[in-house]
This record gives C-alpha cells, sequence and structure tokens, in this order.
C-alpha cells in the first residue's frame, strides 16, 4: 500500500466522523441553512423584491417566494449574465454553468465562490466515504480518469463560463493532479468522438483504477479501448481498476453491459451532482440509496410528484417527508436560486440519516391517456424482464402512440437498441407490458378496458443512440437521451434507425 492510500484513510476516518455529525442533526442543519440564506440573500433584488427583511420562518418564506423553473426566474438570471451585482446573491457569481435544457434551450446556472467549493467536498466525501466503509484505498495510488466536458471557460459580461464538469476540473486538490487523467490538452477536445480517441491513446498503457462519467459514454469508451486491444476487455487491460463513479443517469440500464465489457463486476459509486448544486452521493456499498447533503448550502423542499401540476401544490420542507413517496425536487441555494424546481423527481428510502434515490423527471412521463407512466416505473419493468430473459439494453426511450394507422388502439411505443436482443421480441414486449402494468394501476386498467393496446418494441440498428445524438449535436459530455417522452418528437426522427 501507498502512502497517499495509507494518508486517505486517515483521512477518511476524519470525515466519516464528520458526516455522522450531519446524518444525526440532519434537520437542524437545515433550519440552519435556511436561516443563513435568508440573512445573506436580504439585501439582493429578489431579497428586496420579496420582503426577505420580513421572512421569520418557513411558512413566511412560502408566502413571499413562489416555486420558479428556470423560464420564471429567467429575468433575474438574465441580469447577473449582463454583469449586474447583488441580483441573487451579495455579489457577482464566481461561474455560470452552461447547461442544455429540454425545454428552455441553454441555460446558465450561477455558481457561487460559496457554492463551488460544495461541489468538490461532496466528491471528495463520497470517495472518503466509500474507503472508510470498505477499507478498499489502492486506487487513490494509481490513476483516475474523469471522462467530462472541456475544461476552456468563455466569458459573459467578465463572469467564466462552461460546462459543470469543465468548471469543476479547475478545482480537481492538487494531491490528485498528478493521478489524473487525460491531460489539459486532451481534456479541452470539444468534438467528443476525437476526444474519446485521445483519452483512448493516453490511457491504454496506464495503471487506470478508477473511472468516473455519464455509464453512456464510458461505455463507449470502453467499446474503443477494447477495439484497439484486440477485443480485450476491461479488466484485462487495466487490471488494477477497482472502482466505478457514475452519475447523470440511472445505472440500472447499462449495468449488464459495462460488467460484461469490463469482465467483471466492480464497486461503484453513485454520484448525484447537478449544475445548481451537489445534492447527494451514495455513502455506502450496503445501504440503500445516496445521502441527502443538508449541510452543503442548499436548503430543500419538497412537492408530491402527483400536485406538482396543480394550481396550489403541498409544499414541505425535510421534516415533513414521508418515505417511498414521490418528491419534485425544489432548491434554495447559496448561488442565488430560489424556489428553484430543478425538474427531477426522488424518493426517500430512509429517514435515519435521509437517503434518496433519484425515480425520474418531473417533465419526462407518459400521460396521453392518464396514465402518467414515470421514468422509475418504465426502468424498473424493462430492466427486470430483460434481466430475467438475459437480455441486453444499450439504450432506450418510450412515447405514446396516440394516432395508430389501420384503426388499431393506440399504445406506447417503445425504441430499444439492444446489445443482446430477445429471441422473440414481440413475447419480450409483451412480459416488459405485465411488469408495467403491475407498476402502474392506471396504465392496467387502461390495458384491460381495451383503451390502449400493450406496448410495442421496436428494435433498433447498431448505435442508434450514438447517430441520433451526433444529428442532434449533444454526443458526449454531460447530454442524456431523454427516456420518456409525452410527444413524438425523438420517436418520429428515430423511425429511420429501426432496423
Amino acid at each position: 500500500m501507498g502512502l497517499k492510500s495509507s494518508l486517505s484513510k486517515i483521512f477518511a476516518f476524519f470525515v466519516n466522523r464528520q458526516l455522522n455529525q450531519v446524518r444525526r442533526n440532519a434537520l437542524g442543519l437545515q433550519q440552519n441553512t435556511f436561516s443563513d440564506l435568508i440573512y445573506q440573500a436580504k439585501n439582493t433584488a429578489f431579497g428586496r423584491d420579496h420582503q426577505f427583511y420580513s421572512i421569520n420562518n418557513y411558512e413566511d418564506f412560502k408566502k413571499r417566494v413562489p416555486v420558479r423553473d428556470y423560464e420564471e426566474l429567467r429575468p433575474y438570471i438574465e441580469r447577473v449574465s449582463k454583469g449586474e451585482a447583488d441580483v441573487l446573491w451579495p455579489g457577482k457569481p464566481a461561474y455560470l454553468a452552461k447547461t442544455s435544457g429540454t425545454t428552455s434551450g441553454v441555460k446558465y446556472i450561477p455558481i457561487s465562490k460559496q457554492s463551488m467549493p460544495e461541489h468538490i467536498k461532496a466528491a471528495r466525501n463520497a470517495l472518503l466515504s466509500y474507503i472508510h466503509e470498505t477499507g478498499n484505498a489502492e486506487f487513490v495510488d494509481g490513476k483516475m480518469i474523469f471522462l467530462q466536458g472541456s475544461p476552456v471557460m468563455d466569458e459573459k459580461a467578465g463572469i467564466a463560463t462552461g460546462r459543470l464538469s469543465g468548471i469543476v476540473a479547475h478545482h480537481v486538490p492538487a494531491y490528485l493532479q498528478k493521478n489524473r487523467l487525460p491531460t489539459y490538452t486532451t481534456n479541452c477536445i470539444e468534438d467528443w468522438e476525437q476526444k474519446v480517441d485521445a483519452v483512448v491513446k493516453e490511457t491504454v498503457n496506464q495503471d487506470m483504477r478508477l473511472i468516473s462519467g455519464i455509464p453512456p459514454w464510458c461505455q463507449m469508451y470502453f467499446d474503443r479501448l477494447s477495439a484497439v486491444s484486440d477485443g480485450k476487455r476491461i479488466k484485462d487491460i487495466f487490471p488494477n481498476f477497482k472502482l466505478f463513479v457514475h452519475g447523470g443517469v440511472n445505472y440500472e440500464p447499462y449495468r449488464a453491459r459495462m460488467e460484461e465489457s469490463i469482465g467483471a463486476k466492480i464497486d461503484s459509486i453513485e454520484t448525484y451532482p447537478a449544475s445548481e448544486g451537489f445534492i447527494a452521493f451514495q455513502d455506502s456499498q450496503k445501504e440503500k440509496g445516496l445521502l441527502l447533503m443538508v449541510d452543503s448550502g442548499i436548503f430543500y423542499e419538497f412537492i408530491p410528484s402527483d400536485e406538482y401540476f396543480n394550481e396550489q401544490p403541498t409544499r414541505i420542507n425535510l421534516k415533513d417527508v414521508e418515505l417511498n413517496k414521490n418528491y419534485a425536487l425544489i432548491l434554495n441555494t447559496n448561488a442565488g436560486l430560489w424556489g428553484y424546481s430543478l425538474g427531477d423527481t426522488i424518493k426517500f428510502v430512509s429517514k435515519d440519516p435521509y437517503r434518496i434515490t433519484v425515480t425520474g423527471r418531473i417533465k419526462h412521463y407518459i400521460s396521453a391517456f392518464g396514465e402518467h407512466v414515470i421514468g422509475e416505473e418504465v426502468e424498473q419493468a424493462l430492466m427486470n424482464v430483460a434481466a430475467e430473459e438475459h437480455v441486453d439494453i444499450i439504450e432506450f426511450t418510450v412515447a405514446p402512440q396516440v394516432n395508430p394507422e389501420k384503426n388499431e388502439l393506440p399504445y406506447h411505443e417503445w425504441f430499444i437498441e439492444f446489445g443482446k436482443p430477445p429471441a422473440d421480441v414481440p413475447a419480450f414486449a409483451l412480459k416488459v407490458d405485465k411488469a408495467l402494468q403491475k407498476k402502474n394501476i392506471y396504465y392496467s386498467d387502461l390495458i384491460e378496458g381495451n383503451i390502449l393496446r400493450p406496448l410495442i418494441i421496436r428494435n433498433l440498428k447498431k448505435d442508434t443512440f450514438i447517430n441520433y445524438m451526433r444529428s442532434q449535436g449533444k454526443l458526449g459530455g454531460q447530454n442524456k437521451v431523454p427516456r420518456l417522452s409525452n410527444d413524438r418528437k425523438i420517436a418520429d426522427e428515430l423511425k429511420e434507425y429501426v432496423s
């Protein structure tokens, strides 16, 4: 064991003691965060507009600050992006994180000098929690790769602007820099396919021990590593590769193919970072869910997902949440986001400590006939049947077909790219449909009542989703394919890829 790994175990011990304090005092820490946020922002333009000086408790806050999505908060953010100070948070932001919104086009999310360190601390603590629980620290002595966006910054009104992963690259602790790949030059390559090829060239002969990134793009990296290594599996290319760190999408639909490419099961750590804040990370290999970051400058609110689109939905804070109930996640942050609807849905799987799972997107659902099928239900139905049938799923998306030809009943149309396809696709589709009916009673009623016919699967050609994302200018980085759509925009474009 090397010096770094030995020291990391000591560091992990002390960090875990701090995290235990956080786990035990979540509600108090959230109340402290709430009070601190209101106090610091009371003299900003937003604070004055919403009478922060008269907010004494959470009930006051709800009366004065409505829930808003990005579009509704945009007038304030545009003032920030033009260089105005003291708009949403004191001073000017340290960065503007550039993201691709599904409904808002390009979005610019402020990151303050107070919020930036929280991103780094949470990522660090995820690794240290793993070391403390498992005792496995050898990865610290080898090379680590973080597949991420370019660290090259643009400027808007004197504020550095870039992708979150590129911004974070400028804040990697010095003790990790010597171990970290790819090189800065390679990381700056904008074209994703050129970048992956360059990363492969730089890493194929290195002692890679930790790999981190969004699963579909890591899979692309693995495929190209194998291609230049005479078809070897990743465990044979990197014998000491022991830890995969992932986030951005649910890993389960990718796990089987990733492990097949690797050639072994390895430990993984799930993280939940967003440009708006680092929300949670997997702090245990034994317990389900991700530990909610309650002391990181974010005050959380929650709206039951089935009430989200109501005129006056229930709006609660952490002390009133229930287990196994879907909530839309609302953020108030030390970067100046207030009553901000992140767009994600989560579910609490523990309240001692507060751990969550990410269940989908509030606007990614299918409800053409009132069924309100959500991402969690679709993913679980598909992956459970795929595991039973030994079927390999590369990627998929689902959309309603409301106006089928030949006067047929409407149905849900599933576009799936298989790695290992089922021997009988219609029979496989029927099993998935039955599994989905068990998870969603409204969908089951529509099938039983002959309002909908069982789902239909379209088998897609190899590399369909890579080619589709390339055609959209969204190949690589933090870009993801929506799993569910309530319209036909993506579905109609995928028709040409049906095999």
